[in-house]
């Protein structure tokens, strides 16, 4: 049976966590005297006011958490956290319409990027850096961030991390996974730290820096400007919003043991970063030899369009320096399978990761083999370690659940009157948390304001299954979950 009460107390926690963040954005919009103060003090209030309720609700339960309890408890964190987002952006009467807070509340806690708004830099500096701070603490999770903070519910732990963590092989730093979290926040803080050095000697100013550079390490997309990167028109900021972005789908259990702990050779050891590092190279080529072909780009100005745009639809990260719908309809669809894919498990972005493309080629060369030699027994390694007959058979369900919601899902929108090609890239763009859609009607550099209502609420609901992997949310809707047995 689920444990209400524990769960009551677990989200009330939580939302004391969003209300000190909260508190941050009070404290940027004090500091520019700007119109949105009462907003935050309205939204901190209510806030703490349920919060405490939660809390004392479940002031008697016991620290035993089961595994449907954990799922449960991750699903409604990330629902309920987006649905208290709201309340800036609907008091200061910046956004008044409720499904579009929503909408764009889940956008950035999800790190998915799409926006419904038309004109960002009409906004107060303080709804600005709740925008980028929704994408900073979405970027590792919600829960994951709890995990590190208050490590108190002892098993209760291993099964929150695993209903939130990404990809189908966790790795772990540290026993204690605790002490583990810690860690992988360090290395996000350093390259958060580090990204905001370089944007800022690049020219940005800090706010803008800040900003930017907490939806880079996310892998996000929000920013403070409407035109993205192409606002700042510099070669320098394009090129370190690439490494950065680029460092920010690696994964950061792999990246803290060979970058920060100086073992470079782990990294170049791992067939999933081989496979990351590969299909950026290969689609940047690709992309950059069609844009000095097609449209007469200089080498130099092509490779650096085609390898930021590259590196921030594989990272799901969504950032834009050129219309990429100007561009020939080929490149479309290579960064349409980047989308899909997205960068690297343990990482902050989205899509099906590259650790499972890396164990579906295994499995197809195995195939092939077992064709040829039916009695022959074939294991599947990846760097060394077994992948068991079970994980297999999860990531095949994986997969096979991910295609069927992007064909439901954009049939969908298609019914909805939405053209082939947006369905298409939105159900993408929004199960892969991405952003930026490919399309005439709703393009890479617009916002997904003209959206219907219903639609809205689908790529609300898709942003929160990618973002849970699948599974995490769609095992709530089966009878089973429900049963005490």
């Amino acid at each position: 049976m689920l444990h209400f009460k524990l769960i009551n107390k677990i989200i009330g926690q939580l939302l004391l966590i969003e209300a000190s963040l909260l508190c941050w954005c009070l404290g940027v919009s004090l500091f520019y005297h700007e119109d949105d103060v009462f907003a935050f003090l309205s939204s901190i209030i209510i806030t703490l006011a349920v919060a405490f309720a939660l809390i004392a609700t479940g002031r008697h339960s016991k620290n035993t958490l089961s595994r449907r309890d954990a799922y449960l408890v991750v699903t409604l964190t990330w629902i309920i956290f987006s649905l208290f987002g709201t309340l800036p952006f609907m008091i200061s009467r910046y956004v008044p319409d409720f499904t579009d807070a929503y909408f764009e509340t889940m956008s950035g806690f999800t790190t998915t990027g799409a926006t419904i708004i038309d004109d960002v830099e009409s906004l107060p500096h303080g709804l600005l850096f709740w925008r980028s701070l929704t994408q900073f603490i979405g970027g590792l999770g919600i829960v994951f961030f709890m995990v590190a903070l208050l490590p108190s519910l002892g098993g209760g732990s291993i099964r929150i991390f695993a209903a939130e963590a990404t990809g189908p092989i966790k790795t772990k730093l540290h026993p204690r996974l605790s002490t583990s979290t810690k860690w992988i926040w360090m290395v996000y803080l350093i390259l958060t730290i580090g990204c905001t050095a370089s944007y800022y000697v690049g020219g940005m100013n800090l706010f803008d820096a800040i900003n930017f550079s907490m939806s880079t390490t996310a892998t996000g997309g929000f920013g403070t400007r409407n035109g993205s990167f192409a606002f700042f028109h510099s070669k320098f900021l394009e090129y370190a919003c690439t490494v950065f972005t680029f460092l920010s789908g690696v994964n950061f259990a792999l990246l803290y043991a060979s970058v920060f702990k100086g073992k470079l050779k782990k990294l170049f050891h791992s067939s999933e970063f081989k496979f990351y590092l590969f299909a950026v190279l290969a689609f940047s080529l690709f992309i950059t030899i069609k844009l000095v072909t097609n449209n007469h780009y200089d080498l130099e100005h092509a490779f650096r369009k085609a390898v930021f745009q590259v590196v921030t639809f594989m990272t799901t990260t969504g950032f834009y320096s050129e219309n990429a719908a100007t561009w020939p309809h080929v490149t479309w669809v290579i960064l349409a399978i980047g989308m899909f894919f997205g960068a690297c498990s343990g990482s902050t972005s989205g899509g099906l990761k590259c650790i499972r493309g890396v164990m579906i080629l295994k499995i197809i060369k195995n195939e092939f083999i077992q064709i040829l030699h039916p009695n022959a027994v074939l294991p599947i390694r990846v760097d060394g370690v077994n992948v068991s007959r079970q994980k297999q058979v999860t990531l095949l369900a994986f997969l096979s659940t991910y295609l069927i919601l992007c064909l439901l899902m954009s049939s969908t929108l298609i019914a909805m009157g939405i053209d082939n090609t947006n369905a298409i890239t939105i159900t993408l763009s929004s199960l892969g948390n991405v952003g930026p859609t490919l399309g005439i009607e709703i393009g890479p550099t617009m916002s997904w304001s003209m959206l219907p209502i219903a639609a809205k609420w689908l790529c609300s609901f898709m942003m929160l299954i990618g973002r849970l992997e699948v599974f995490t949310v769609l095992i709530i809707f089966t009878p089973a979950f429900w049963k005490n047995n």
